[in-house]
């Protein structure tokens, strides 16, 4: 197991009302680096952002797998997810 390290699965929510997922091992950086404009092309064109939902993980591979297993669902789905329905 990685040791020292926080690995997080996180949704911002965009200026435009839309949901960007991913994964950081520094949440804070992350979404500042967001708001630079720094960030993911997707994000950038819709700054500012927030931080709506995150959730830690043990290992860079759980929250990654919860990234992409969040992406893969309806926009109602996340919107149940982010509410722990």
């Amino acid at each position: 197991m990685e040791t020292n390290k926080i690995h997080t699965f996180y949704v911002l929510q965009c200026r435009d009302g839309s949901y960007y997922a991913g994964y950081t091992n520094d949440l804070t950086k992350r979404i500042k680096t967001h708001n630079e404009g720094k960030g993911a092309k997707y994000t950038r064109a819709r700054i500012p952002v927030q931080c709506v939902y995150k959730e830690t993980f043990d290992t860079k591979q759980e929250a990654m797998q919860a990234e992409y297993a969040f992406k893969q669902l309806t926009r109602k789905q996340k919107i149940a997810y982010m509410r722990g329905e």
